[in-house]
């Protein structure tokens, strides 16, 4: 979308928050909406969005939210009076901005805002990045004019529901460019990567099998895991064949240089089918309602993915699969292609027009 002078500047405001799973696609909604000539205006807690946000040029408010514990009456407890005290914070910000519409990005402050968009009878959209509803967005849907939807969901239909995809930042197009980058050869490269915080068992799998000195290992461990495994790899940095990183951002560089994919099965699988690559994919078994399994499964069937349960992972059977697939280049052609069939390019921009008209600016 780009910018219609005659179009009258109007408030937006996007809640999003925790990881950077939640906060880089409500962006690229957000960067859509301002393309428009509108201003937006983030609302989150305390975690990446306090990064991301200011970096994307955008104001973030912030309120004190957490996630109710499943498993602890008392850190429910504190996790719902915070909740109803950030309800109220909402509330006042909401009122402050006077929003043509609200959309909820994902993550524990997106349920807060909505609810409170919702008692201010403000337009709401949601968006869902998996192959379930949150608790939030079971919660709310009722209260909103429409659900986007990162996968097809049985009985969530239109006309409150539609599939639109999750949205992601324009793919790096210039492979060149990024291979270079990362000081990368004529040598296979595969990308292993499981979020900002990591994936342990991916990132110990991957460090102990991934060791053939004539494939570039592009890994992003996590801040979390980062300080560990950097003394086991005998040099981290080009021109050694294994790279090791905390943290990739933006992502794409490193997608547009690989051939394949190691990684978890969240919302970032519509990275990978952005750009196209095939992927061996982990999912992460405590996932909510194992929706990572779902949304593994889902990229399976359709020929872009393997499967590998993370109780079967182990270094061996990463390093055979790597292996196998990098020795037939016909296959990894064909899941390549199954891949990027799988992408919603436009995902952000179906969005945006989305909360354009829940707004009256449509």
């Amino acid at each position: 979308m780009r910018h219609d002078p005659r179009v009258t500047q109007r408030t937006f405001v996007i809640a999003a928050g925790g990881t950077a799973g939640h906060v880089v696609p409500a962006l690229a909604v957000a960067d859509e909406l301002r393309a428009e000539g509108h201003r937006v205006v983030v609302v989150g807690g305390d975690r990446e969005e306090v990064r991301l946000v200011p970096e994307a040029g955008y104001e973030l408010r912030r309120i004190d939210v957490q996630g109710l514990s499943r498993s602890n009456p008392l850190k429910a407890a504190r996790a719902g009076g915070k909740a109803v005290r950030a309800t109220a914070a909402a509330r006042r910000i909401l009122r402050e901005l006077e929003p043509a519409a609200v959309m909820g990005g994902g993550g524990y402050v997106a349920g807060v805002v909505g609810a409170a968009a919702a008692s201010l009878r403000i337009p709401l959209v949601l968006t869902e990045a998996d192959s379930h509803l949150g608790i939030s967005n079971r919660l709310l849907h009722g209260r909103a004019r429409r659900v986007c939807l990162g996968f097809p969901i049985a009985g969530r239909e239109e006309p409150t529901f539609l599939v639109t995809g999750r949205p992601v930042p324009p793919p790096c197009t210039d492979r060149a460019a990024a291979r270079a980058h990362f000081g990368l050869g004529e040598e296979p490269a595969v990308l292993v990567f499981g979020g900002s915080l990591g994936a342990r068992s991916l990132n110990e799998a991957a460090i102990a099998g991934l060791t053939d000195p004539a494939v570039a290992v592009l890994h992003a461990s996590g801040r979390r895991d980062h300080a560990d495994l950097v003394d086991r790899v005998t040099d981290p940095h080009p021109p050694g064949h294994y790279r090791l990183f905390d943290y990739l951002s933006p992502l794409s560089q490193a997608l547009a240089a690989s051939d394949l994919v190691v990684a978890r099965s969240g919302g970032s699988i519509a990275e990978i089918t952005a750009h196209g690559k095939p992927a061996i994919l982990v999912p992460y078994p405590h996932a909510a309602a194992d929706h990572q399994t779902a949304n593994a499964r889902w990229m399976e069937q359709q020929g872009a993915a393997i499967v590998i349960p993370d109780s079967e992972l182990s270094a061996e059977k990463l390093r055979r699969t790597v292996d196998g697939l990098l020795a037939d280049p016909a296959r990894l052609r064909a899941m390549a292609e199954a891949s990027a069939a799988l992408a919603r390019p436009d995902a952000a921009a179906a969005i945006a027009a989305e909360v354009l008209a829940a707004g009256g600016a449509g």
